[in-house]
């Protein structure tokens, strides 16, 4: 074996350098390696936020809820307790609202006011719902199209060793190798931000919906209530 062989034996790598890949790949690869792992790192900083949120806002509901359920006024609760930071406290202001608003010149439709308040109750969480589920919007669109926009740094990278091949009009690997490992690391990268979006995205979506049915039930419970307090007017 000549000297020159065995130099290029020891030069050559033992396993995977990510930065090297990087630094080495074409500008239009490193544009779309840079675009996805800002993307990624963004959905980890969603993930993280999402998460202590819906944490705090279990803990408080259940406290105020539980307050709520024990006050002797409805009304006077929502005016001294109202909280804005709690969804719950926000329904039942939409409910005391309605209810003030229909009762100050007494109850003519009890039917009537019990489906207005119903409906207060349900815009008020359909909107909390909402706000709540606005940031999630951003994981759904990492997940679908982070994999297509790494397949297209690919794509790219692919047609650069081709490139390379014609331009040195030579196909050994050694050639072609280096491009192609560049091109598929884009692919990875671009999965890699794609797998944790759709997993937290599918997962939050569905404690969005279980707090959504929370909110529900609070409504109904306490459209009860004011169904019975019509009753003894």
């Amino acid at each position: 074996m000549s000297s020159l062989t065995l130099f290029a034996a020891a030069a050559a790598p033992t396993r995977l350098d990510p930065i090297r890949l990087f630094l080495d790949a074409d500008i239009v690869v490193q544009l779309v390696m840079a675009g996805l792992l800002l993307a990624s790192i963004w959905v980890w900083m969603i993930i993280v936020s999402f998460s202590l949120r819906m944490n705090k806002l279990r803990k408080t509901t259940i406290a105020y809820e539980s307050d709520f359920w024990q006050a002797d006024s409805f009304d006077r609760f929502t005016s001294e307790r109202g909280n804005k930071d709690i969804p719950t406290s926000r329904v039942a202001q939409a409910a005391v609202a309605e209810w003030r608003r229909s009762t100050k010149t007494g109850v003519r439709d009890s039917e009537a006011l019990r489906s207005r308040i119903a409906t207060a109750m349900d815009s008020q969480i359909a909107q909390e719902a909402d706000e709540i589920a606005e940031r999630l919007n951003f994981l759904a669109t990492v997940g679908s199209v982070a994999p297509f926009v790494g397949l297209f740094g690919t794509v790219w990278g692919i047609m650069n060793s081709f490139f390379q091949i014609g331009a040195q009009e030579s196909s050994s690997l050694a050639v072609v190798a280096p491009g192609i490992s560049e091109a598929l690391f884009a692919t990875a990268i671009g999965l890699f931000a794609a797998i944790p979006a759709v997993i937290a995205y599918n997962r939050f979506s569905h404690r969005v919906d279980r707090y959504e049915a929370r909110l529900t039930r609070f409504a109904d419970k306490l459209n009860a209530n004011f169904s019975r307090q019509m009753e003894t007017r």
